[in-house]
């Protein structure tokens, strides 16, 4: 009786067992000449010589692979998963070709194509055997090693290159001799257009043509779910600046200039929550759209006249999380104090304005919104700045309190009117009939869940906002940037010479605070100083300095004057030094009565 899976070789073939049953028949299967495994009676076998693996393989010029690549390993599973099912019903023949003929119909594969991958693997007994081979680099040619070079050196520049002049490139380099002469036997303009598309790599070309950052934001492939993906509620918003397209005025009807519109829109619905527009940009355009944020919108759009319902704009917390970009005013340390509040603040990568999709489209809708009806009164159209163009300043006629009533009307339309074509609704939101507005989808999610918002009053944001330096305490206060300040309570800090971190309000000396929990006040000593800016101190400071070191070198000359009066006095005093030191007291009493005055009398004559 043979064991299962031995290798027996009889009459020049070599006979792999797969079942035996006991009653004088064997199921195996021919490995010399591969094909359906059949049953024989064991005495057809007599004489058989077990033989091994090794040389089984050899009999067949076969060789398995030991180790297998991650390639190689998946499709080895991959074949042997349509087989695996048939392995189970090895005796039984019509079962057997019953289940290949399911698989092959699922598979959309010919019948012979299993049977042979179920014959191969009876045969050996691996998976390995499925491996595919290796690939093997291809010997290039001397001309194919040119080309290829030419390419990476001339073509997968920053330089933008074209073909023809890289191949132009590629003959003077390789194909021309000592004295710059063309050589006979070169490669084709059509040979080297024909290897570039063959070995065109369309992602190294993009990236070392144009540079990372233009790939990733114009070229790279858009596999993700849009910003939903970022998050899945309120609470994560994205904010951005940009100088607004109008020419404004003031109420003298005199230019001054272009406005800046700082805006802050929720990732998830597009709300836009908040907006600033000032004259002044950095750190104070983010205060004051920080400051608009926490505002009551209803009352803040009553200010101009504009009458809305809460729900048209229900927006007065702070967000979770703010995503900007590397502006100096978002990547200040003012701006990243807003994790005292848990809120979360990430700056994106420079040049990647597409990965804030949203505040970006805003600035463009609010744009496109106001430009129709403004035209001829300081809006700013195509042939800006080109020469002979139109100076566009001359037509501005709002001011920018006229102008704000205009942003917070559009911007009131984009949060109740515009429609929002490709929001991923759910189920939920489509029982419900949430219109497909930012404002609606906006309520909507708050109602649900409002963990993504911070609530804080406005001083307390304010004081987390303002710019922080160091403080010093002395016997003379707590000095901060060359003021001093005091706050009863502190004794012992001003005798230890304690450190201290302190927030300051660069328009008003008058008080600094400590950076507390509760952000103690600390009041200015010097009166003089008071109600200025920090500015307005340093230069009152400053114009001290130069009215009294004015007088300095008057005062030196001074003293030098005094030095000579000094020096003239004693050469005059034409005495030797005093040599006499007994009854000091007898003679200071004879001094004093010679010099003592009647001040009476002295007044009385004059």
């Amino acid at each position: 009786m043979f064991k299962d899976k031995v290798l027996l070789k009889h009459n020049g073939c070599i006979y792999r067992v797969l079942s035996s049953s006991g009653d004088g028949m064997i199921l195996v299967i021919n490995c010399t000449n591969i094909g359906a495994p059949r049953f024989m009676r064991e005495d057809e076998l007599a004489g058989a010589v077990v033989v091994s693996e090794s040389e089984m393989q050899s009999a067949n010029n076969r060789h398995i692979p030991e180790q297998l690549n991650a390639r190689q390993e998946q499709a080895c599973n991959h074949r042997f998963a349509r087989i695996a099912l048939a392995l189970m019903y090895l005796t039984d023949e019509r079962k057997r070709f019953s289940v290949l003929a399911e698989s092959a119909e699922s598979l959309h594969l010919s019948r012979r194509r299993l049977k042979d991958d179920l014959n191969l693997y009876l045969v050996y007994q691996t998976k390995a055997i499925f491996a595919p081979p290796l690939r093997v680099r291809p010997n290039l040619s001397e001309d194919q090693r040119n080309m290829r070079w030419a390419i990476n050196r001339y073509y997968y520049t920053r330089f933008g290159r074209s073909i023809p002049e890289t191949y132009v490139m590629m003959l003077k380099e390789r194909y021309c001799d000592t004295t710059g002469s063309l050589l006979p036997h070169h490669p084709s303009i059509h040979q080297f257009r024909y290897y570039f598309r063959k070995t065109r790599k369309l992602q190294t070309e993009f990236i070392t043509r144009d540079g990372i950052k233009a790939y990733q934001m114009n070229r790279r492939p858009l596999l993700g779910a849009g910003v939903q993906q970022l998050s899945a509620t309120i609470g994560v918003a994205m904010i951005d600046s940009s100088v607004c397209d109008i020419y404004l005025c003031d109420a003298a009807k005199r230019v001054v200039g272009r406005p800046l519109l700082t805006v802050c829109v929720d990732a998830f619905s597009s709300m836009c929550t908040a907006y600033s527009l000032t004259w002044e940009g950095g750190m104070y355009s983010v205060r004051n759209m920080l400051l608009n944020a926490v505002t009551d919108k209803v009352n803040w759009c009553h200010q101009f006249g504009i009458l809305i319902d809460s729900h048209d704009w229900d927006c007065n917390t702070l967000m979770a999380t703010y995503i900007t970009d590397k502006g100096s005013e978002f990547a200040s340390a003012n701006f990243e104090q807003l994790s005292e509040l848990g809120v979360t603040v990430v700056n994106l990568p420079a040049f990647r304005p597409e990965l804030k999709g949203p505040v970006e489209k805003l600035f463009s809708l609010i744009q496109e919104a106001f430009k129709p009806y403004l035209k001829g009164h300081g809006v700013i159209e195509t042939d800006f700045r080109r020469r002979g163009g139109h100076d566009y300043r001359l037509d501005a006629t709002l001011t920018l309190e006229e102008f704000e009533k205009v942003v917070i009307r559009t911007i009131l339309h984009y949060n109740t009117q515009r429609v929002l074509a490709n929001f991923p609704y759910t189920r939920e939101m489509l029982a419900k009939r949430v219109p497909p507005h930012a404002a609606s989808v906006w309520n909507y999610a708050k109602s649900l869940s409002a963990d993504g918002l911070v609530k804080v009053d406005k001083k307390r944001l304010m004081l987390i906002l303002l710019p922080r330096t160091k403080g010093k305490f002395s016997r003379k206060g707590l000095l901060v940037n060359g003021l001093r300040y005091h706050h009863d309570g502190y004794v012992e800090h001003y005798l230890r010479g304690d450190d201290a971190i302190v927030a300051y309000n660069p328009d008003n000396t008058s008080s600094v605070y400590l950076v507390t929990d509760d952000y103690c006040e600390f009041s200015l000593i010097e009166d003089r100083f008071a109600d200025m800016s920090f500015d307005e101190k340093d230069r009152f400071v400053k114009d001290i300095r130069c009215f009294v070191g004015g007088f300095r070198t008057k005062a030196l000359q001074g003293k030098i004057d005094l030095a000579n009066h000094i020096e003239t006095i004693v050469a005059n005093a034409g005495h030797g030094a005093a040599s006499n030191i007994k009854n000091i007291r007898e003679t200071r009493e004879i001094a004093r009565i010679d010099t003592h005055k009647d001040f009476v009398k002295e007044a009385s004559n004059g």
